[in-house]
């Protein structure tokens, strides 16, 4: 690449703001940070969730969203997508697969791109087993094919069927959160103004009511405990089934549906512990961790394989449990309810992590340089 020349990233996902989900949050802070940078530009290629092609553009980001017939087994139908792939990636000098994506693998394999390929491996295919099978040769090939692979964990890489084969295309680099962002908004006690009793332990937990997100298991351990309130943010397949299981638990159960971000970061600080009890793979990292750990929150996440073991750890920044053990859980719950002291030791761990680990300024720093600097392709 001329050492004067803008390095030309293209960025591909399924989805892009406003869809609302983690790896778009994602895709939208690297799109806005690497656009606004002297030395290079950006574009994305996505899929709509169903209609014609459309091209805007968002915050000062050219967005291509591919027509779609719909959305299956997880995966958008577009043939569009082929043809603007091929297109938009003869002016790359690097594209940003994030993964899982077979469209993508598929259009990169057949367009004959000979770039820069970049993976970002969020979560290997957990859920969709009959697309895997067909998938797999595909993905084997692309694994092959791409000149980094970036998880953000090493459990990431640990716990995938796939990536320890190719091991050293691997680099770890974490997600990022802006500490600043979140420690300078306007905060309210909106936990504390819903509580029934005004001496009970405030314990939180936000995302989607869905299967790996365990709510259900952290309903049944929540009975087993005493002097804390729950709050469950967040909405999804399982809400009227979770609120009629907390129905015996009567008033220390808050369901608080969807919050507007300033009301999530408020949450998240008037809280006294934060609980990811996922219990299957496809939870890979929990963001939520960090929203949490900013604040100097103490966490209670599970020892699921993946990078959520990472972010928040046992006996430094809160306490690890078993997936789907509600007993162990209602432990945690209990130990960290009765100890004020040992909240606010892992609590004060949680936002040093969160600050030199996981700044969103240094990570996207790191980012930029081993999509710049490592070898591969024409750059």
């Amino acid at each position: 690449m001329a050492e004067n020349k803008k390095l030309c990233i293209l960025q591909i996902n399924k989805a892009y703001f406003p869809h609302i989900g983690g790896i778009e949050t994602l895709v939208r802070t690297y799109a806005r940070a690497f656009s606004q940078r002297s030395d290079a530009e950006m574009h994305v290629l996505v899929c709509q969730e169903k209609g014609k092609t459309a091209h805007e553009t968002i915050e000062g980001v050219p967005v291509t969203r591919a027509g779609s017939l719909g959305t299956y087994f997880s995966c958008p139908l577009s043939f569009s997508f082929f043809r603007l792939f091929r297109k938009m990636s003869r002016n790359a000098d690097v594209i940003i697969f994030h993964m899982p994506f077979p469209l993508g693998d598929l259009a990169c394999l057949l367009s004959g791109f000979k770039g820069k390929v970049i993976l970002m491996w969020h979560s290997d295919v957990v859920k969709q087993k009959k697309l895997l099978f067909f998938y797999k040769p595909i993905l084997k090939r692309f694994l092959k094919r791409a000149d980094v692979i970036i998880t953000a964990t090493q459990g990431h890489i640990d716990g995938s069927a796939f990536l320890p084969e190719f091991r050293e295309k691997c680099t770890v680099i974490p997600y990022g959160i802006d500490t600043e962002k979140y420690r300078n908004a306007p905060l309210l006690p909106i936990l504390t103004e819903k509580l029934h009793d005004q001496n009970a332990v405030k314990v939180f937990f936000a995302g989607r009511l869905v299967y790996y997100k365990g709510a259900d298991v952290l309903l049944r351990a929540f009975e087993k405990t005493q002097g804390c309130e729950l709050f469950i943010a967040g909405t999804g397949t399982l809400e009227e089934q979770l609120k009629a299981q907390a129905v015996q638990m009567n008033q220390r159960v808050h369901f608080l549906g969807v919050l507007s971000d300033e009301d999530m970061k408020s949450a998240f600080a008037d809280c006294d512990i934060f609980v990811l009890p996922s219990v299957a793979n496809s939870e890979a990292f929990g963001i939520v961790q960090l929203e949490a750990m900013v604040y100097g929150k103490p966490v209670i996440n599970t020892a699921l394989p993946t990078g959520v073991p990472h972010v928040s750890l046992d006996g430094v920044t809160g306490i690890t449990v078993p997936p789907s053990d509600e007993k162990a859980l209602s432990q945690a719950i209990n130990t960290l309810a009765e100890n004020k002291a040992l909240r606010e030791k892992y609590g004060t761990a949680a936002a040093e992590r969160a600050e030199k680990e996981f700044s969103e300024e240094k990570v996207l720093e790191r980012l930029f340089d081993t999509i710049k600097n490592k070898k591969g392709g024409k750059i």
